[in-house]
């Protein structure tokens, strides 16, 4: 059965995106090393999921985008879970309108690599509040916002993790990989 991990920049006070959903936070570019981590983990993934305000915004780049990013971005198979997107245009990309827990069930019960989870904010905190992520690959920036769009949101109950992995970077990233902790019943 494949794993739903979630890969995803976060800042020190623990929020996805400005108050807006700016995602411009004044940093310096991203560290050689820390893309390499990136990639290593992209290598992977075998489906892409998103929401679908992220899928559009993904959509209007990846296409015609170079890089490190770009190939796996583009060639690996992407969901986008939305019930009023009309059409998911982007190459190997379909659309998902079922009940989130049923098609990340169907998801992981194909063939392939892990699913990889993306944002918007909401989808993730969605995908955490149903228990549905396997694994928390956090990439913690060296910046705090103050106010934002929240990792967490409305859990019914507190979400333990062990700590998997930590690793931290010449310009101050820190990525923390956390597994979430089946607690006891009752």
């Amino acid at each position: 059965m494949r794993r739903v991990v979630l890969q995803m920049g976060v800042t020190l006070d623990g929020y996805v995106a400005g108050p807006g959903g700016e995602g411009d936070w004044g940093l310096p570019a991203e560290h050689r090393d820390v893309r390499a981590w990136k990639v290593a983990s992209l290598r992977q993934v075998g489906t892409h999921i998103m929401g679908r305000v992220t899928y559009e915004q993904m959509a209007g780049h990846w296409p015609n985008a170079a890089g490190d990013y770009a190939a796996f971005m583009n060639n690996t198979p992407k969901v986008v879970f939305s019930t009023t997107l009309p059409a998911a245009e982007w190459a190997g990309s379909r659309i998902a309108r079922g009940d989130l827990t049923e098609e990340i069930a169907a998801l992981k019960d194909e063939p392939g690599g892990e699913i990889m989870a993306h944002g918007g904010a909401a989808f993730v905190q969605a995908l955490s509040r149903l228990g549905l992520i396997d694994e928390y690959r956090l990439v913690i920036l060296p910046v705090a916002l103050g106010a934002g769009l929240p990792l967490f949101k409305d859990l019914a109950k507190p979400l333990r993790v062990d700590l998997a992995e930590a690793a931290t970077f010449p310009d101050g990233t820190a990525i923390h990989v956390y597994r979430p902790v089946a607690l006891p019943a009752g």
